[in-house]
């Protein structure tokens, strides 16, 4: 569930990320047109939703990586994939304290650059993380597959 709902985060924030950073400057006939012509606002909850609940399963998933998989990393002297996941633990953890102001900026319509601005930075940091955790845990996971 945890894999599952990381995908489904990925495609919110990466929908929402490329109307916002690299909006359609026309009507929407290719594939990156319709990818980027998505109404923005209406991944906000999604993303916040999704966002808790990954980090909570990713939470109740943790205590098994530490017994199996980082014992395997350290004995295997793999230092950057094991150096990967504790970065990947402090950005989890950033992007949770971001969610209040990321949710704050885009239920607030944005009439000014300024939330223009804020809703494009902390859209673009959030999905930085999201990328970043997604892809080293699914590079861990194929280290030492969960359970193995």
């Amino acid at each position: 569930m945890h894999g599952l709902l990381a995908v489904a985060l990925l495609g919110a924030i990466t929908h929402q990320a490329a109307s916002m950073l690299w909006p359609a400057t026309r009507p929407a006939g290719s594939f990156s047109g319709r990818f980027r012509s998505v109404a923005a606002p209406g991944y906000a909850n999604a993303v916040v939703i999704l966002y808790l609940v990954t980090a909570l399963l990713g939470a109740i998933v943790y205590a098994e990586y530490r017994v199996s998989v980082r014992i395997v990393l350290e004995e295997l002297q793999m230092r950057a994939a094991n150096g990967s996941f504790e970065l990947k633990e402090h950005l989890a953890a950033i992007g949770l304290g971001m969610l209040p102001a990321y949710w704050w900026y885009w239920r607030q319509p944005a009439t000014d650059a300024a939330a223009r601005r804020a809703r494009s930075v902390l859209t673009a940091i959030l999905a930085f993380v999201v990328w970043w955790n997604f892809l080293v845990g699914h590079i861990l996971n194929n280290i030492r597959g969960f359970g193995s």
